[in-house]
Order: structure tokens, then C-alpha cells, then sequence
């Protein structure tokens, strides 16, 4: 007799649990309601019902590959981002609940400005899946936006999860190593650049050394090169009332204060995260 949802969903819990998995009992749901395109509502009123060999087989194959430490947003190929559903390629970093923290952080400054401009320009580099710029734009439907990024991939991905969310119109891919292919001058500039100095990016989780991009985490022998980068050319493309919203590192917080101070900027907002680690730093031309 076939397997049931119900079946599946305590194996996997069950095989979760006994290889150490953080939080089996999550992934288990997230992963069997993604394959089976179940709501978490849908996952307990349809437990009774049995699975095709093809929808098993499938879902045991995911969680072989969760075992061998694969998140289980890249098995499923996507992941949600302020609400927006983004698919996720091999060179776009997992967009995390905690670079939500940093559209928070920008949109309330973007909305005061809207009031003042009949349109909004925002720069986000680095986008990867596109997810920030993406996040901001579905807020702002006064702004339109360019994420640029050194792959070509990633460029792709964003370009798709634009037209996803029917947010292509007014966004635009640009591949570009920091400022170097970008003109035009910006309301809002936003990142969430490499910052995990290179030293210790092998002490972290095989789920982010395995399957993150490196050349999106790796900042440097102290993980600040790109904020050092970001803060060399960053006045030149800012109109003169615009902000620069950044994501940093927990520990990170006085050094990018100081490299972006030491280039005429001054700090107007640093926010934490749901850890209470700093996590995103807002600045404006002084």
C-alpha cells in the first residue's frame, strides 16, 4: 500500500531528527508541503491521503538531499522574501528573514521621499535573486530599480523573479563589479555585500560553505572589502537627499560606521536583528 502525506511527513521528521538536523520538525513540513504544493493548512487535512509512487520517490529524493546538509529552500528551488516568491539559483545567496530588516530599515525613508519626487530611483548592488530591490519596488510603486551583480546568473535569476512579481517594468539587471558599469544617480543605494571575513567562512555551516555562493560571502581578510569598495564611489551616484541602506555583520557595526564617515557620509540609523545582533546601518551624504 502507498504512502500517506501523514507517512511521509513522520519519516522525515524521523530521518531529520536522528542525523542532527537544527530544526527537524520544520524542515520536515516545509519540504513535503513545497513538493506537494500543500499549504501548512492543506499538510494536516489532506494527511490521510496517499501519494503517488512518482510524488514519493520525489520526496524521498529531497530528503537525501537535505541529509547531506542541501537547505531546504535550494531543494525546492525557491524561497518567500518580504512576501514575493523568488526562485533561487547556484550564485544567488538564500535571501534570509534578517535582510528583511534592511527593507524595513530603507522603506520609511524611501516613502518620505515619494512624497517629495514623482519618482524614485534605487540602486541595489550585489542583488543576487534580486530580492531587496525586488521587496522594495512591490512597496514603492513610485520607484523603479537596477540590481547590478559580477554574475551572470544571478543577473538572470533576479531578471525572472522580476517578472515573477510583475515588477519588471521597472526593474533592470546591470553586470557590474561595484560602481564600475553603472551611471545615473540614485534616492536609494542598497546592498547586502560579502562581509564574513575569509579566515573563519570554513567554520560556518556546511548548509552555507556547501551551497552559498562564496564570491557572496567572502569579505575579505577582516570582511570588509566590500563596504570599503561600496564607500570609495558610493557620493558620486547619491542625489543629494538620497540614503545608503547596508546589511553588516553582528560585529561590524563601528568599522563601516567609520569607513563610510571617513568618506563624508554620516550614520542615520543602525538597526538590529531579531537576535538583537546590529545588522543594518543607514547613512545619508553629510
Amino acid at each position: 500500500m502507498s504512502a500517506t502525506v501523514a507517512d511521509m511527513l513522520a519519516e522525515a521528521r524521523r530521518r531529520f531528527t536522528e542525523a542532527g538536523i537544527v530544526d527537524p520538525v520544520t524542515d520536515a513540513r516545509l519540504l513535503v508541503a513545497g513538493l506537494l504544493k500543500l499549504s501548512s493548512t492543506e499538510l494536516l487535512t489532506r494527511s490521510a491521503e496517499r501519494l503517488s509512487s512518482d510524488q514519493a520517490e520525489t520526496i524521498s529524493r529531497a530528503l537525501e538531499r537535505r541529509l547531506g546538509h542541501e537547505p531546504v529552500h535550494r531543494i525546492l528551488g525557491e524561497r518567500e522574501f518580504y512576501g514575493l516568491p523568488l526562485g533561487l539559483s547556484a550564485e544567488t545567496l538564500e535571501p534570509r528573514p534578517d535582510t528583511e530588516i534592511l527593507v524595513d530599515t530603507v522603506l520609511p525613508y524611501l516613502k518620505d521621499l515619494a512624497k517629495a519626487q514623482r519618482h524614485l530611483h534605487i540602486l541595489d548592488i550585489g542583488t543576487g535573486s534580486g530580492a531587496i530591490c525586488l521587496a522594495l519596488l512591490s512597496e514603492c510603486p513610485e520607484a523603479s530599480g537596477i540590481g547590478s551583480d559580477i554574475s551572470a546568473d544571478a543577473l538572470r535569476t533576479a531578471k525572472s523573479n522580476a517578472e515573477r512579481n510583475g515588477l519588471q517594468d521597472r526593474f533592470q539587471t546591470v553586470q557590474s563589479k561595484w560602481f564600475e558599469n553603472i551611471q545615473g544617480s540614485f534616492h536609494a543605494i542598497v546592498s547586502n555585500p560579502p562581509y564574513i571575513a575569509s579566515n573563519v567562512i570554513h567554520d560556518l555551516a556546511p548548509e552555507v560553505t556547501k551551497f552559498d555562493p562564496v564570491a557572496a560571502l567572502d569579505g575579505g581578510p577582516d570582511g570588509l572589502d566590500a563596504y570599503k569598495a561600496i564607500a570609495k564611489d558610493a557620493a558620486r551616484f547619491m542625489r543629494p537627499d538620497g540614503v545608503l541602506g547596508l546589511e553588516i555583520g553582528s560585529d561590524q557595526r563601528n568599522d563601516v560606521t567609520a569607513i563610510f564617515e571617513a568618506k563624508g557620509f554620516k550614520c542615520l540609523k543602525s538597526v538590529k536583528d531579531y537576535g538583537q545582533n546590529d545588522r543594518a546601518l543607514v547613512f545619508a551624504l553629510a
